[in-house]
């Protein structure tokens, strides 16, 4: 019984690395719809797939515009896939059920008030912003692009019906940032159509969504994150063609401008075999990135990416979940990354939500004749890398990306993170190793881990450090268990390529300055050499992750532990990690998680540990290398001994406090110098 999507008659002469065509594209949304409408008996059956447990939405006691919200969403974003195929084919059937037939029908109820899946108007509730704005954006974006999808077909008089409904949701009340896209796009396809709308409003929206540009092509969108890519970038691309190039050029080739700017750094997000990182929230939306290949030819300028590599990598992200057993909950895509996972899902949620990862299939749109279907699969970069590492800093939203070509993963290294989520925080994302939860018994997978020794902490009645000799409130149970960075800083890159950053451990007013570790970083072949420095100012004890490993089948890990090196490394079939700690750590160990990785039951995390019980402990620095492999080869002498010296200099020539000069086995040199770290702070 076939469980997930297998390639047949793959085409091994265009796509000699996926095997996919545009063909293999068509038959794969038929395949995902094809699960999705088992929960649909016949044709005026709503889409209404079963409610997941845990912290999603709708919960046993919502509203019933919850449900209907829900009901929408499922709508709306499974029409990713069926609006791409019924531009195509307006014939198009799964389930003995033509779809365009379906979704006019369904379209036509939630927009025309009196049907039982009938959205309500806006004013008939709080006054707030709700779901509903975000899927209007969702599905006038497919419309603007691909009108004869869907709204072509209904006759005058039934887009009239709709219309108040649709111009009520696109005037109504937004919130910051990237939703305000959605009422653009909105406001946009009723100007386009003939309808009057608020210009000023739909300018106003405009403006701010401009406002948001950093530079390197990313926006800010609460912090940097993959909002910026599929939003920003895809929907707005969308919306230059379709319509702001003919109505609002200026502000069109400013988006158009970053978009272009935003192609330089795409590929290098994506593993070789392009495999998407598990990175920033919504991370069950998956590919939606990947919207970014298709996108890349529907710019004026359509030399920007190598095709051949664009599509290797569109499809290779696609493959990475829908040919596996796991990624499947109900019949449909998972709340989880490959598998249902509650901890990295958000409670904005619903069982629907996944299909939004299917933004890619608006490449459907593109004509047959197009780059992105006809040029031959190939592997851009990696080839020429061999096994170095290739770093792409981009300064603006303060995101290092690093190529491995040892071992085909690509990293993402947040440097501008202003919360403790572990969607952003931690030290850095692996394609190949999707990242776990915070432990808050120490020993987090891939972040320095933290917790307060200090007795005014443990005891609840923290002196305030005004000096008043006044206590504030704290919980002192909360103090006994470990805690991740509050916030993140980017602080540049050393000429000698040393990236500088600095975790913030603890915030103000709770003396935020005595609570930060400097961190120096060194890019080395299938690793990194971390160099960091602990300004923390009381009682403490810490640990440091490597990337975690899945207990695949229930397996545990094999171990082995190198004393000669002060390593362990740890490996499955396929992939291994290892930690060495030549300098400032007082042991190295390993330990068994239980409901925190991705992608298994149980995993296994090596780390580092120090702790500190002095009042007053002293600035220190720790010297970590970690190591990963996805090729299943042991880790040889070479790697583990790459740390040949490390020399402590107290005062650095510079006058800074505290850095070293860190000898390779290459016999190459390196220093580390934190002067003036603070200053240099771009947060």
């Amino acid at each position: 019984m076939q469980h997930s999507f297998e390639i047949l008659n793959p085409d091994t002469r265009l796509s000699p690395y996926t095997g996919m065509s545009r063909q293999h594209y068509i038959e794969l949304a038929k395949y995902l719809l094809d699960r999705a409408f088992k929960h649909v008996p016949d044709i005026n059956t709503p889409l209404n797939f079963p409610i997941v447990p845990g912290k999603t939405y709708p919960q046993p006691d919502a509203p019933d515009w919850r449900y209907r919200a829900a009901e929408f969403e499922a709508l709306e974003r499974t029409f990713t896939l069926a609006g791409p195929l019924i531009h195509l084919d307006p014939t198009v059937s799964v389930r003995g059920i033509k779809l365009l037939d379906y979704y006019k029908l369904h379209f036509y109820n939630a927009f025309t008030q009196g049907h039982a899946n009938s959205i309500p108007y806006p004013e008939n509730l709080p006054d707030s912003n709700y779901q509903f704005t975000c899927e209007f954006g969702g599905l006038f974006k497919t419309l603007l692009l691909m009108p004869d999808a869907l709204w072509t077909h209904f006759t005058k008089q039934q887009q009239d019906d709709m219309i108040v409904t649709i111009s009520k949701w696109a005037h109504h009340r937004t919130t910051q940032n990237n939703w305000r896209i959605f009422n653009i796009i909105a406001l946009s396809f009723l100007q386009k159509h003939g309808y009057e709308i608020d210009k000023d409003l739909l300018e106003s929206h405009l403006m701010w969504v401009v406002s948001y540009h950093s530079g390197d092509g990313w926006y800010l969108e609460q912090t940097y994150n993959y909002y910026s890519i599929s939003l920003f970038i895809v929907y707005t691309t969308i919306w230059c063609r379709a319509f702001g190039d003919e109505y609002y050029p200026e502000i069109a080739a400013i988006i158009e401008k970053s978009a272009c700017r935003l192609m330089e750094s795409i590929t290098s997000f994506f593993g070789r075999n392009g495999y998407i990182n598990m990175w920033s929230r919504s991370i069950c939306y998956r590919t939606w990135v990947s919207g970014a290949f298709p996108v890349a030819f529907m710019l004026k300028d359509k030399t920007l990416l190598d095709a051949g590599f664009a599509r290797r990598l569109c499809s290779g992200s696609l493959l990475q979940f829908v040919a596996r057993d796991d990624f499947y909950f109900n019949d449909i895509p998972s709340l989880g990354f490959y598998r249902r996972t509650e901890y990295m899902v958000q409670n904005y949620s619903c069982a629907g939500s996944p299909f939004l990862m299917f933004l890619p299939f608006i490449c459907l749109a593109l004509p047959e004749d197009s780059p992105f279907w006809t040029a031959t699969e190939n592997e851009g970069f990696w080839t020429a890398l061999g096994s170095q590492s290739k770093r792409t800093v981009l300064e603006r939203p303060g995101l290092v990306l690093v190529n491995h070509g040892k071992s085909g993963a690509s990293e993402i290294i947040p440097g501008k993170t202003y919360y403790d989520d572990p969607n952003y925080s931690k030290l850095a994302y692996n394609t190949h190793f999707p990242w776990e939860d915070h432990d808050p018994e120490g020993g987090t997978a891939m972040e320095y881990s933290y917790r307060t020794l200090d007795p005014r902490d443990t005891r609840g009645d923290d002196v305030n450090f005004y000096l008043t000799g006044k206590t504030v409130l704290n919980d002192a149970d909360k103090n006994k268990s470990f805690t991740i960075s509050q916030s993140m800083m980017f602080n540049g890159v050393a000429p000698n390529g040393t990236l500088y950053r600095q975790a913030i451990m603890r915030k103000p007013p709770n003396n935020g300055v005595g609570y930060i570790i400097d961190l120096a970083e060194i890019t080395i072949p299938g690793g990194v050499i971390r160099v960091d420095r602990t300004r923390l100012a009381f009682e403490y004890e810490l640990t440091l992750g490597s990337y975690g490993l899945p207990h695949i089948d229930g397996k545990s890990p094999d171990i082995a532990q190198y004393p000669e090196y002060n390593a362990i490394t740890a490996s499955i079939e396929g992939r291994s990690v290892a930690i060495v700690a030549p300098y400032g750590w007082d042991s190295i160990d390993y330990k068994t998680h239980t409901g925190f990785n991705a992608e298994a039951d149980e995993s296994t995390v090596l780390y580092a540990t120090k702790k500190r019980t002095a009042k007053n402990p002293q600035m220190e620095l720790v010297v970590t290398v970690l190591l990963h492999k996805t090729d299943g080869d042991t880790f040889s002498e070479a790697e583990l001994s790459i740390v040949k010296d490390v020399r402590v200099c107290k005062i650095m020539p510079s006058g800074s406090a505290l850095g070293a000069y860190i000898t390779l086995n290459t016999n190459e040199i390196i220093e580390i110098d934190f002067k003036d770290i603070d200053g240099k702070r771009m947060c």
